[in-house]
């Protein structure tokens, strides 16, 4: 049974900086592409960034290029998100994602199938 268990979410400070985790369960990690969405009240899911399974290759949404590095441990089979600069429009419900498919490429956002519960960010100017 695929788990996704989303940590390190708070509040704080325009230009401040959080990271977040996501432990993930049933499944090979290490061949998995993983990725972070996040969803604020009102608006649509979106992607923030992507990471390949052996690779690791990144990928990320514009609005967050510069400012957000994916990261992933697949000793640990956590993967990581460090948020630098936050801005207020940063608030939102980060999850993390899985797809265990194999082929295509991990920053098509559309491919993810599993979701974890997610983790609150806020961000007060």
């Amino acid at each position: 049974q695929v788990q996704l268990v989303e940590s390190g979410g708070g509040s704080v400070q325009a230009g401040g900086s959080l990271r977040l985790s996501c432990e993930a369960s049933g499944y090979i990690f290490s061949r998995a592409c993983m990725s972070w969405f996040r969803q604020a009240p009102g608006k649509e899911r979106e992607g923030v960034a992507a990471i390949s399974a052996i690779s690791e290759i990144t990928y990320y949404t514009d609005s967050v290029k510069g400012r957000f590095t994916i990261s992933r441990d697949n000793a640990k089979n956590t993967l990581y998100l460090q948020m630098n600069s936050l801005k207020p429009e940063d608030t939102a419900m980060y999850h993390c994602a899985v797809d265990r498919r194999l082929g295509g490429t991990c920053s098509d956002f559309s491919r993810y199938n599993y979701w974890g519960q997610g983790t609150q960010v806020t961000v007060s100017s």
